[in-house]
């Protein structure tokens, strides 16, 4: 019997937002996810700072310290024995595109060094999301649920609290609040 195909985003998803640490580091805050509604963390840095803050993102490995989200790597590993499992994440970075090259590399080294059960090979890094096809996807960015998948599932996160349960049903996509949920569901 085949597998089904399932796609889970990286950023906010496996791994807390980059962007936090990076952003206090930077401007010497202390902000929480608490404070974002937001996706785009970095918009709080002055306009007149921001070519600083990316050149100083790009220079060093955001993902060097990053959090795994509560429950990933053992969830993945569970799910990797049911579900043929491909990782998509966007990798050009709409402020830095020109250095975006060096974040694929971050990305695929994490990926590769954390979970050797998944397969590199079913590594996708693009931003176009809607070009997926699959059985079940899980992001936590509305906009990347689209394209030809089955389930779709909105992983919660600081940027997506906001949206209704009605308003998730109407698009066909069902809430997920944590890996331990995801794993009831899909297990």
């Amino acid at each position: 019997m085949q597998k089904k195909k399932l796609i889970v985003d990286f950023d906010d998803t496996i791994v807390e937002s980059i962007f936090l640490q990076r952003v206090n580091r930077f401007l010497k805050t202390s902000y929480t996810f608490d404070n974002f509604t937001n996706y785009y963390i970095d918009d709080i840095v002055p306009i007149d700072k921001r070519n600083e803050f990316f050149d100083s993102f790009c220079d060093t490995n955001p993902y060097s310290d990053v959090k795994l989200v509560d429950g990933a790597r053992e969830s993945l590993e569970k799910l990797s024995k049911v579900y043929d499992i491909y990782i998509c994440s966007g990798c050009v970075m709409y402020n830095m595109p020109n250095k975006s090259a060096q974040i694929f590399a971050y990305k695929y080294e994490f990926l590769i060094n954390n979970f050797p059960f998944l397969s590199p090979q079913k590594f996708i890094f693009t931003n176009s999301k809607e070009i997926i096809s699959a059985d079940i996807m899980i992001d936590d960015y509305l906009s990347n649920l689209k394209g030809n998948i089955k389930q779709k599932f909105l992983f919660t996160s600081y940027h997506n609290k906001n949206f209704s349960d009605k308003e998730l049903e109407e698009k066909g996509i069902k809430r997920v609040n944590s890996w331990k949920e995801v794993c009831q569901i899909l297990l």
